[in-house]
């Protein structure tokens, strides 16, 4: 009984711990020119092309018998 009570202590131990660990160096820091760049170009990917193209025309083919 003392034993299931040790390993189920150690696991609560296990999980909190691993909750508090964040999966980034901490030379990270945020920077507000590269996140506006970041932001301008994924605006760029998303907008509509001004000149889109238009998709190929479907042709049925005919097989001979």
């Amino acid at each position: 009984m003392r034993r299931c009570l040790v390993i189920g202590l150690a696991l609560a131990v296990l999980c909190a711990a691993s909750t508090l660990a964040y999966a980034r160096p901490p030379t990270v820091v945020n920077s507000p020119g590269y996140d506006r760049r970041l932001q301008e170009s994924r605006k760029a990917l998303t907008a509509p092309v001004s000149q889109s193209v238009p998709a190929p025309k479907r042709v049925k083919k005919k097989h001979p018998n």
